[in-house]
């Protein structure tokens, strides 16, 4: 059993999670809702050849994340398109905060994939592992104004 008062962290996608991800057949453009919670302090013990010499936060460590990750990501067609400070939700869970929301554009799910595949890219995330301490991670695909909503889907 789960300990109730014991909160579940996600960091990285699952390969259930990435398999859906490909399996749900996206065409176009692709836009990732990112939603994150960032450490006090950023925590490069993972990935020490990547640490500041001096302790920093965990935003100022997801900054360095971004500055290193946005090359790769516009060679690969993405963009960052919005980065926006967070806090409580007006509508949600009261006790939820997020710190930042990002939405980062991919022209299809094959650019996202090879962007998230490349190895150079691969070599920085450790600024994100640093940074972050929860986040949520939502593909979405965009409906044209006039076409039918998408039905609600199984749990």
């Amino acid at each position: 059993m789960t300990d109730p008062d014991q909160a579940t962290c996600y960091l990285a996608p699952t390969q259930e999670s990435g398999r859906a991800f490909v399996m749900r057949q996206l065409t176009g453009n692709v836009v990732m809702l990112n939603l994150l919670r960032f450490r006090v302090t950023a925590d490069y013990s993972a990935t020490p050849e990547l640490a500041p010499t001096a302790p920093i936060s965990g935003a100022a460590a997801f900054q360095r994340y971004i500055d290193f990750t946005l090359p790769f990501l516009r060679e690969t067609g993405g963009d960052l398109v919005f980065l926006g400070s967070g806090g409580p939700f007006l509508i949600g869970p009261p006790a939820e905060r997020w710190d930042l929301a990002m939405l980062v554009r991919q022209h299809s799910v094959e650019s996202f994939l090879a962007f998230a595949s490349n190895k150079d890219y691969l070599a920085g995330m450790g600024h994100r592992t640093a940074a972050v301490e929860d986040s949520r991670l939502l593909p979405l695909s965009e409906i044209a104004l006039g076409t039918t909503l998408p039905q609600a889907t199984a749990q």
